[in-house]
């Protein structure tokens, strides 16, 4: 196991909270919006004013968050959803920074209707972070991710929550004890049921006394048991890779190396080491031919590893810090990657209007073609509904450091 050493540069890159107007207005605009009218535009109030540089995204409506860390668009019972667990609200009167705020968050859910999406209903998931779709043998569940509670001083020693959706409600299934919780991935290999859960973080003043590794879990039928513990102090994403007939597991690490598992039908085992640090995602591409993996990184490049046959190699670099989160889609035999950038600098003056970019395979490498404003970027979806692809993409740090920061719909034109 990793000790927990404390590290003060890694602060840092601490990414708890962002912006908002204010929690309690927040709470009450959401609660007021009529679930008759869609928070979307329709197509015929669309114009060219919303189109990206390169005519790929069409901006066609904005979902009212604040902190929103991942989005997750899922369909249940014939409805389409969209769940967006928040970190933080501001905290009226105190100063903004990326690290503040109030952490007593909802998680909220949203359906779409008539054009667009309008507000459904909401989840207590304080410090919100990710929110995981599954089902097993009929039944629904929701995943939820919880880095911590309070708005100073904060608690991250918290429980992370599995939903289930019975008649017609989310019900709290199981309880998850996790220190800093990132990410939940619902995962399958060799025909068993896995679900995997990214926890830590090494910095000055943050103590454990939850577990503090990221673990794996493995359905027994009724629940989910403890099956693995991974030596990562601060993980952030999970992805399942499959190369001719074996099946793999990246885990993306911010303070450890990002590192590839290959299950052997009983066990994961570390089959390759990734260089740098500060990991954030992992996203397999939608290319034929050798297997490409894009890795997002906070401070190095955000790059594509090649598979060569015995191992991923460094075959293209996209572009340099600020790396988050990716989407990826093939529309007519074209192939695109959504790359979605969090904020360069530091808590004491970090960036966070930045350019998010979606590149095109050209059949030998990676092509920029269209460019996107994100504040604080942390995720982005595909998904089609009324006959159109669309894309969702959450935003969590205002430029002036705050958490009230929209969600932003796209229509998607490639």
């Amino acid at each position: 196991m990793h000790s927990s050493k404390q590290n003060t540069q890694n602060l840092n890159w601490l990414e708890w909270p962002k912006f908002a107007n204010n929690g309690r207005i927040q709470h009450s605009a959401w609660e007021a919006a009529s679930v008759d009218k869609p928070i979307t535009k329709h197509p015929e109030e669309r114009s060219v004013a919303g189109l990206s540089e390169g005519g790929l995204l069409l901006q066609v409506g904005n979902l009212q968050t604040s902190g929103a860390r991942a989005c997750e668009v899922f369909r249940l019972n014939g409805d389409l959803f969209l769940a967006i667990p928040q970190l933080a609200y501001d905290v009226s009167g105190t100063p903004a920074h990326m690290n503040g705020g109030d952490s007593n968050t909802d998680l909220l859910l949203f359906k779409w209707r008539r054009g667009g999406f309008v507000p459904a209903s909401r989840l207590s998931v304080p410090g919100g972070e990710d929110a995981e779709f599954f089902t097993i043998d009929g039944r629904a569940f929701l995943a939820t991710a919880s880095a911590r509670t309070g708005k100073g001083p904060y608690e991250p020693n918290v429980d992370s929550v599995i939903y289930e959706h019975v008649d017609g409600r989310w019900m709290p299934f199981q309880h998850f004890a996790g220190f800093l919780a990132k990410q939940w991935k619902s995962l399958r290999f060799g025909g068993r049921q896995f679900l995997a859960l990214a926890l830590g973080v090494t910095i000055e003043g943050v103590e454990a006394s939850n577990p503090r590794h990221s673990a794996i879990f493995e359905w027994d039928g009724s629940a989910f048991v403890p099956f693995t513990t991974l030596d990562g102090p601060w993980g952030y994403n999970w992805a399942k890779i499959e190369v001719e007939s074996r099946e793999f597991l990246a885990y993306a690490d911010h303070t450890g190396q990002s590192v590839l598992l290959e299950w052997n039908g009983s066990a994961f085992e570390i089959f390759q080491r990734f260089e740098g640090k500060t990991g954030r995602a992992f996203h397999v591409l939608p290319v034929p031919g050798p297997v490409q993996v894009a890795f997002a990184a906070i401070t190095d490049e955000t790059v594509v590893y090649q598979w060569n046959g015995v191992s991923f190699e460094l075959m293209q670099a996209l572009s340099g810090p600020g790396g988050r989160e990716f989407a990826s889609i093939t529309r007519d035999s074209k192939r695109y990657l959504v790359q979605v950038n969090f904020i360069e600098g530091s808590p004491k003056a970090p960036k966070t209007d930045l350019l998010s970019y979606i590149y095109e395979w050209s059949g030998k490498e990676w092509e920029r073609v269209d460019k996107f404003e994100t504040f604080g970027g942390t995720d982005a979806c595909f998904f089609e509904a009324d006959g159109r692809q669309h894309l969702v993409v959450t935003n969590s740090l205002t430029p002036d450091i705050r958490f009230a920061q929209d969600t932003v719909l796209y229509e998607f034109l490639g």
